[in-house]
């Protein structure tokens, strides 16, 4: 009698089992079903041992990444794939009167510009709010059209955008070019310095004593006044 309850429970046990596992695996989508499937084969049937590969991925964000550009043009909308259908959709989701600015490689003359989002707007980030990512600065606003160059798909163009900045980082825009200016400015200035010191050594050099010079009648002051009297 016991037996025949004990293999009762078996049965019972292990058709709910059954049940649960048909219950897992109806409620997976296709490819997690697929890698479900792959990972039980090679659990129970594969090589000792084996490493079961992973699947790569492809994200929306992947998406987004690959087919995205700052500026669309017709030929970009002429594909009707399901990818350029989605980075259109987010395109067309994004507000273009107004840059955000990544300025956290801006000595080395890097700035990363990008469109604001509708959060964004909603918050005066951009417009109201200096449009550097990271400063909130409300006061000392302005204005400024940007030539922004950038390389993108392979190719380098240009936009003329507008950038809302306060004074602090309005100076980091051109940080680089004034900073090149400058050690060009100090680089004359050094050289003319070295010349000037040169051309007084050799002013030293062909200058006449001045005992000489007071016999001649000569003035003892410098070569441009020989050279004057010498011309006569």
């Amino acid at each position: 009698m016991a037996s025949f309850w004990s293999l009762k429970q078996t049965i019972f046990d292990k058709e709910a089992r059954k049940r649960q596992y048909q219950s897992y695996i109806k409620g997976l989508n296709a490819y997690d079903r697929h890698k479900k499937f792959i990972d039980d084969y090679v659990d129970f049937y594969g090589k000792e041992g084996s490493v079961p590969e992973k699947l790569p991925v492809k994200t929306d964000q992947d998406t987004l990444r690959e087919g995205y550009r700052f500026i669309r043009t017709e030929e970009d909308d002429l594909d009707p794939s399901w990818e350029l259908r989605l980075v259109k959709r987010y395109y067309d989701k994004l507000f273009k009167e107004y840059c955000i600015a990544d300025m956290s490689l801006y000595k080395s003359g890097k700035i990363g510009l990008r469109w604001r989002t509708e959060k964004e707007v909603k918050s005066g980030k951009g417009q109201f709010v200096c449009g550097n990512k990271h400063c909130s600065e409300k006061e000392d606003l302005a204005s400024y059209e940007v030539n922004f160059s950038y390389f993108e798909a392979g190719e380098h163009k240009q936009a003329l955008v507008k950038l809302v900045a306060c004074e602090r980082c309005a100076e980091k825009l051109n940080y680089k070019n004034r900073k090149e200016k400058h050690l060009k400015e100090q680089e004359i200035e050094h050289r003319q310095r070295k010349r000037g010191r040169l051309d007084n050594s050799d002013d030293s050099e062909t200058e006449i004593p001045s005992n000489k010079n007071k016999k001649k009648g000569l003035h003892p002051s410098g070569i441009f006044r020989l050279r004057a009297i010498a011309s006569f």
